[in-house]
């Protein structure tokens, strides 16, 4: 299938590593031009470097997209690289686990930049290259938290609630510019963060070990899912065949979800 992404320009946030690497390399195979951020200025150049072996126009900046002024600057830069701007993937976040006795006032606030935020600053500057370009695609990677509460993920439940509400909102108010907005909303997902997660949590286990005891008890298919199979539903929604997708909020987590 040809998801008629050849030629299009992309802001990929949170590219260095994990999923924010997958999507821009699955946009890439597909002939799309991406622009990477990340916090971290050796990790961004060797993932620039990875994915430029494999071919294509690889833009990468370091720019943390919590903080307002680096977003004004990364995202009309890398639309100048690009020659235009007709994607942009709200990738960045980090896993913040907590419950509501113990996260304080600054790990709710830290958590706010990285995840809602990031989401409608990248979005507003976005917004005038995508409608110089007559229109395009937002989205937005959320959690199933944000519609399945888990208090032990307390304020990734709250954010990313906040998170789809906006998705679905600015989907709404887009629409008349041909602008789509949609949320992929990930479960258990094999990242760096989960990494970290397990070394806190049960640094006895292996990596192998605390996924497999972890999906057993909350994923109906029985394992972690990998980038590459969130980044195959984003190129998907950024390509010509989702033309009639708009304000969708969309799982991949293997059936986690008890909602209908």
């Amino acid at each position: 299938m040809d998801l008629g992404l050849k030629g299009r320009r992309a802001i990929v946030t949170g590219g260095s590593k994990g999923i924010g690497f997958s999507i821009a390399e699955a946009l890439l195979a597909e002939g799309a031009q991406v622009a990477i951020c990340s916090r971290n200025g050796a990790e961004i150049e060797a993932a620039a470097e990875r994915l430029r072996s494999g071919g294509g126009r690889v833009v990468a900046a370091v720019a943390d997209v919590s903080n307002a002024a680096e977003v004004g600057r990364f995202v009309p830069e890398a639309a100048a690289e690009l020659g235009g701007l007709d994607i942009l993937v709200n990738n960045a976040g980090r896993a913040h686990p907590g419950t509501f006795a113990t996260l304080k006032d600054q790990d709710f606030q830290e958590d706010l930049d990285v995840k809602l935020f990031s989401q409608i600053r990248c979005s507003r500057a976005a917004l005038p290259h995508l409608k110089a370009a007559g229109g395009g695609a937002i989205i937005n990677i959320n959690a199933i938290y944000g519609r399945q509460p888990d208090p032990n993920f307390f304020a990734t439940t709250v954010d990313r609630a906040a998170c789809l509400a906006f998705n679905k909102a600015l989907a709404m108010e887009l629409a008349p510019f041909g602008i789509l907005v949609n949320s992929v909303n990930i479960g258990f997902v094999r990242t760096p963060q989960w990494t970290a997660i397990r070394q806190r949590r049960a640094p006895e286990l292996t990596e192998s070990a605390f996924f497999a005891r972890t999906a057993e008890a909350e994923v109906p298919l029985g394992r972690f899912g990998e980038p590459e199979e969130v980044a195959g539903l984003v190129a998907f929604l950024a390509g010509s065949q989702a033309s009639y997708i708009t304000g969708a909020s969309i799982d991949v987590a293997g059936g986690m979800g008890r909602y209908v």
